[in-house]
């Protein structure tokens, strides 16, 4: 099979008056208008820089908004990541897989190549928009969904940028679908988790978190080790049926043993128990630790292994290597890039010991 074939090409145009205006200030959310063709069908589209310090990035990362007609594979919206200083470039879409596979829920991506105004981009991966539609294609009953922005999205009453109470306990949320209202039953929960006491908390907590998935997720942010998704980098969804709030990780290219700066990341860096109030309460109770300790065990033998992991890894370095060598931003470190698989693995390895031998803190 030849795998240049199977990544969709991405045809952007945006005016060179509206070009040269996106570029003037990389910090403005305010989008311009563009078409994007994708296999001969043309969109009008909106575009604008995304992320935070990704910005500063020689390669810049997008959110796509879908005007006319207003909806692409029935979402209408998308983000397009530059994965920048990822030398792999494949440890978010691998991250986002890898959650999907212990059973927690988990945007879709997809690489796909971009062409602006003709000049080649390079890679990219295409990240699915947690919203409404994310609902819909999964058949979940509609409900509120946050997204986190920040440090303060730590489920606790202080904040974790100016240590003192926080005025707010919407602050570190956006409501990204929903209505004002919902905001009631976030700043509820939060409010639950830290004034629940010791021995109501194992039943009473069961009221506002869907516990078996929120150590799903942790599970996943445990073995990825992400050290900023326990503040940052998740969604959080209440169920309208279950009234449970879930948690959805978003955007996990600093893992599997690399930085957000792409930096060496010791397998030991993240202890076993992560971070954050509600996962220091939720591990408090003796059913739930165990229940987290064969979580962690089983999916060590199943998903988290060299011999299950390797050839994922293998199959996306195979798929998008043309591409990296002909990316202007990536093309020259190609080397680097054909390293990473058994960089990745050697990790998987060391990261599994790690968590293997400090199970019995867990106890």
């Amino acid at each position: 099979m030849d795998n240049s074939r199977i990544i969709p090409e991405y045809q952007l145009f945006i005016h060179p008056l509206d070009l040269s205006e996106l570029r003037k200030d990389i910090w403005c959310d305010d989008p311009i208008p563009a078409k994007l063709t994708v296999n001969k069908r043309k969109y009008d589209i909106d575009i604008a820089y995304r992320g935070s310090h990704i910005r500063d990035f020689r390669k810049k990362s997008y959110h796509i908004s879908f005007k006319k007609p207003s909806s692409y594979r029935n979402v209408k919206e998308i983000h397009i990541n530059a994965e920048y200083k990822d030398p792999s470039l494949l440890r978010n879409k691998l991250s986002l897989d890898f959650f999907n596979e212990i059973g927690c829920l988990s945007p879709k991506s997809q690489f796909v190549n971009i062409k602006l105004n003709g000049k080649n981009e390079g890679l990219y991966l295409e990240l699915e928009s947690v919203d409404e539609n994310f609902l819909k294609d999964r058949q979940l009953p509609q409900g509120p969904i946050f997204y986190a922005v920040d440090g303060d999205a730590n489920f606790s009453l202080m904040s974790d940028l100016d240590k003192d109470i926080k005025k707010s306990l919407k602050v570190g949320y956006d409501l990204k679908y929903g209505e004002t209202q919902d905001e009631l039953y976030l700043q509820n929960m939060i409010i639950k988790i830290n004034t629940i006491t010791k021995a109501e908390f194992e039943n009473e907590i069961m009221k506002y978190i869907n516990v078996d998935q929120y150590l799903r997720w942790l599970a996943g942010v445990i073995f990825t080790q992400n050290f900023d998704g326990f503040v940052h980098n998740y969604a959080l969804y209440q169920n309208s049926e279950t009234r449970l709030f879930e948690i959805i990780p978003w955007d996990y290219d600093a893992t599997w043993g690399r930085d957000v700066n792409g930096k060496v990341m010791e397998e030991d860096y993240l202890r076993i128990e992560g971070f954050n109030t509600l996962t220091a309460r939720i591990l408090d109770v003796k059913i739930f630790r165990r229940q987290y300790k064969n979580l962690l065990k089983e999916i060590i033998n199943n998903q988290y292994n060299v011999d299950y992991l390797k050839p994922k890894i293998q199959n996306l370095h195979d798929l998008i290597r043309p591409y990296v060598q002909k990316d202007p931003y990536k093309k020259d470190d190609i080397d680097l890039f054909d390293m990473e698989p058994e960089y990745i693995l050697e990790f998987i390895e060391a990261r599994a010991k790690y968590i293997k031998g400090n199970l019995d803190s867990l106890d």
